[in-house]
Formats: C-alpha cells, sequence, structure tokens
C-alpha cells in the first residue's frame, strides 16, 4: 500500500464571531488559503488532481461547492476539480482521511484537504431553516442539541462544574502562552483586512478568564447544568488545508514530506451523547496503527465543550492531560466547523517538530454521534 505523506500545510488565524473577518467571504478566505499553500510548497496549481473541502454550514458565499469556487478563485486552472463535504465538526479531517484513500488506492498522487466556515456570515443551523427532524428519527432516538449532550457527558462521567471550568481556564493559558511565543505564527498565513491591517494572530483567547469569572457565568442549556459559555468552545470564523501526496510523488518532485498519515478511523456513536465518539474513534485508529498510547507524543481532542476531551482522558488508558492540546483548544482559540480538523492537524505537526516528537493523534467529536481520528508520523529528514 502506498504511503501518503503531508508536505505542506497552513491556515487563518481563528477570528470570533462577529470580530476581525466578519466582513471577509469565507470563499475568499478558503481561496487565500488554497494559493498559499501551493507557494508553501513551491508546486504548480495544475499538480493538483482534487481539492476536497469540509464545510458545515453549506449556504450562500458557503454553498454551490465552495471547494471548487474557491479554487477557481485561487487561480487552479479548471481542470482540477473540488468537492465539499459535511461530516459535522470533523469535516475537514474526513477530507484528509478520503484525500488519502485516493492517494493509496493510486486513482491520485496530489491532493489538497481542508476545510472553512464563517459561523458570522454563515450562522449555524441557518441551512437547516425551520425544518424539524423526521419523527422516523424521533421514534428511534432521542435527538438533543450538543450543549445537552455535553451535560449528558459531565453527569455520566461524574464531572464536576470546577473541573470543567479549571480545563477551560488552561486552556486558555495554554493558548494565550503559545501565541506569546509565536508558536503558531508558521503555520498562519497573513489576511489583510479591508481597512489595510494584518490579521494574523488568533482573535479567541481571554486574558481576564480565570475560575471566578467562569464560576459566575450561567448554565446555558438547563438550569441546574455545568455547561456554560465559558467552558464550550467559541463560535467562529477561519479556513485551513494541507497538501497531501503519494511518498514516491513528493520525492519525484524533491520536496521533503514532513509527515506520513499512519492510521484513520470514523465510527458512529450514540447520536444522544453524541460526543463521545473520540473514545471509540482513538481505540480503533491505534489498533489499526498497531502502536499503544504510550507511544504518542501528543494528542489533539477537540475541545468541543470541556466534558468530551476530559471523559475522554478517563476512557483512554494511559492518556495523560500534559500531552493533551499542549497550545490549549478550541475553548480558548475557537471552533470554526468545517475547518477545525485540518486546522488542528496543521498545529499539531508544527507542535511535533518543534519538540522532535515521533507519533500525533488527532481526534474529533461530530454531530448526530459520530467521530473521526488520525494519527501522523513526523518524519525526520
Amino acid at each position: 500500500m502506498r504511503e501518503v505523506v503531508i508536505v505542506e500545510g497552513c491556515r487563518t488565524a481563528v477570528g470570533k464571531r462577529n470580530g476581525a473577518l466578519a466582513h471577509y467571504r469565507s470563499d475568499e478566505l478558503l481561496a487565500d488559503v488554497l494559493e498559499a499553500l501551493v507557494q508553501r510548497a513551491s508546486i504548480e496549481k495544475d499538480m493538483v488532481e482534487d481539492v476536497i473541502i469540509g464545510s458545515v454550514t453549506q449556504i450562500g458565499e458557503q454553498a454551490m461547492n465552495v471547494a471548487r469556487t474557491s479554487s477557481l478563485m485561487a487561480g487552479f486552472p479548471t481542470t482540477v476539480p473540488g468537492v465539499t463535504i459535511d461530516r459535522q465538526c470533523g469535516s475537514s479531517q474526513q477530507a484528509v482521511h478520503f484525500a488519502a484513500q485516493a492517494i493509496m488506492a493510486g486513482d491520485m498522487d496530489v491532493v489538497i484537504a481542508g476545510g472553512v466556515e464563517s459561523m458570522t456570515r454563515a450562522p449555524m443551523f441557518q441551512n437547516i431553516g425551520e425544518t424539524k427532524h423526521s419523527e422516523r428519527l424521533l421514534e428511534k432516538h432521542r435527538i438533543v442539541n450538543q450543549g445537552i449532550s455535553a451535560e449528558l457527558i459531565a453527569e455520566k462521567w461524574k464531572l464536576s462544574r470546577e473541573q470543567l471550568d479549571t480545563f477551560s481556564v488552561k486552556s486558555h493559558e495554554k493558548a494565550l502562552k503559545a501565541i506569546k511565543e509565536e508558536k503558531f505564527s508558521d503555520e498562519i498565513i497573513p489576511i489583510e483586512l479591508e481597512d489595510g491591517t494584518i490579521f494574523k494572530v488568533d482573535e479567541g483567547p481571554r486574558q481576564n478568564s480565570s475560575l471566578e469569572t467562569l464560576a459566575n457565568l450561567q448554565a446555558v442549556f438547563q438550569e441546574d447544568g455545568k455547561v456554560t459559555a465559558g467552558n464550550a468552545s467559541q463560535m467562529s470564523d477561519g479556513a485551513s488545508a494541507v497538501l497531501l501526496m503519494s511518498r514516491e510523488k513528493a520525492e519525484k518532485l524533491g520536496l521533503r514530506p514532513r509527515a506520513k498519515i499512519v492510521a484513520r478511523s470514523v465510527v458512529g456513536s450514540d447520536p444522544t451523547l453524541m460526543l463521545t465518539g473520540p473514545i471509540a474513534a482513538t481505540k480503533n485508529v491505534l489498533k489499526r496503527a498497531n502502536i499503544t498510547m504510550d507511544e504518542i507524543d501528543l494528542y489533539e481532542v477537540n475541545e468541543a465543550f470541556a466534558s468530551v476531551p476530559l471523559a475522554w482522558l478517563q476512557e483512554i488508558d494511559n492518556a495523560k492531560e500534559e500531552k493533551l492540546n499542549v497550545n490549549g483548544g478550541a475553548i480558548a482559540l475557537g471552533h470554526p466547523l468545517g475547518a477545525t480538523g485540518t486546522k488542528l492537524l496543521v498545529t499539531l505537526l508544527h507542535e511535533l517538530e518543534r519538540r522532535d516528537g515521533k507519533y500525533g493523534l488527532l481526534a474529533i467529536c461530530e454531530g448526530m454521534g459520530m467521530a473521526n481520528a488520525t494519527i501522523i508520523e513526523r518524519l525526520d529528514y
């Protein structure tokens, strides 16, 4: 089976909802990332055989197959196709899996996988409108808001409000430290805004986050609940992408592969708890990779809600909190739905390189009860 390698990856800084990127079209934002990606890799655009993009709210600028429209905006030849997919929060991670599978099968040699989401310009659920769940679905499953799922997880794993808030404060502290140390600088492409300013620093992390501050926030989803705006991911705007190749193609082009895709997993999980899928997906991907958790140097488990990675830590044998989301997560840095998968993958790759680590794990929970997990291996040339 052919090896699939990551040659390059980049992302925008993440904007808060109604923040710096509020007036920036999401299709143009993705186009900027696609153009920067091939420039960084020093390849010609006509070498790309497909552009696979994740986007959740496919309306407006994110409709009409934004993978195709953005690649055309970025100056890709008309011969380069594009497709947009929706696996909820793991959409761009799934894009990586589909791209890797095409390369492994020998159908393609060079594929871009990425994602885009403007939760300002295409608000959550706007694509659903007034549509209600089918009674046929509701007869079979209890379908609830994701916030209620997060509450159910906190209850099942006996997580206290203080534990959720403590995890969230740490997320902000780690993110602020990473920004101060310019750890994201190499992975972020600068975006010029309407007023001529350059946007290149994630907007989400809050300097004043503390246990005292978070303790004063009211529960959002149930009156006696534990889930608040402070221990949940932020709604955000952003785009990200990675360039994948067969190892043979990269070496033929004289390019240095930075990592290889070791194993992939996708699972369905309880649609009521909804957000527990990363537990099973992680166990599956470790088995597929034939490696143990002790061998994984770093892990990114998306912070949709604080209860998600905390439950994951309890369930995954030998998982260590000090290896988890070491530069902060979505609670601090934001969660631009369709873009989050490749955003986290890019961050994971850069941190592995800084630490001279070998294996990295990425796992993301997804709406309606699903999850993807990916293991990458940094390549040392």
